[in-house]
């Protein structure tokens, strides 16, 4: 006998165009709202039913920065440190714009992988994703 499963971790719905603008304004308001300072742009794309959330922050370097030890001056080492993302989170479209589901990004694996919202269920809003994957921007 075959049994249906509810897996949310596959499959979706390819996201229309304006959800994907409403899910954008969304995520970067709550951004701006809740973490204006701890990073120096969200980025939010889109690839059919996936929503990637990417942050990218003011790179630390010590005042005793060593230009021969990287061979690039120190601007130059901060223009590429600036543009290098830290993946916070994907989230996965099901067709209701209330519950997404998400993935972290494991950078021992340099993958995505499945996890839970703080609510305990693996649906969840897009605020609600950024708010869990925001650890990232605290360090």
């Amino acid at each position: 006998m075959r049994s249906w499963v509810n897996d949310p971790h596959s499959g979706g719905v390819k996201i229309p165009d304006n959800v994907k603008q409403r899910t954008k304004q969304r995520i970067l308001a709550y951004a701006e709202q809740h973490y204006s300072g701890k990073y120096i742009r969200i980025d939010v794309r889109f690839k059919g039913y996936f929503c990637y959330i990417d942050a990218y922050k003011e790179p630390f370097i010590s005042d005793n920065y060593d230009p021969s030890l990287f061979k690039v001056t120190r601007e130059e080492f901060l223009e590429r440190a600036r543009n290098i993302p830290i993946h916070l989170c994907r989230l996965r479209y099901k067709g209701n714009e209330e519950k997404w589901t998400k993935a972290f990004y494991t950078y021992s694996n340099e993958k995505y992988e499945p996890s839970v919202f703080n609510n305990g269920t693996f649906y969840g809003t897009p605020e609600e994703a950024f708010q869990s994957s925001a650890i990232y921007l605290e360090s």
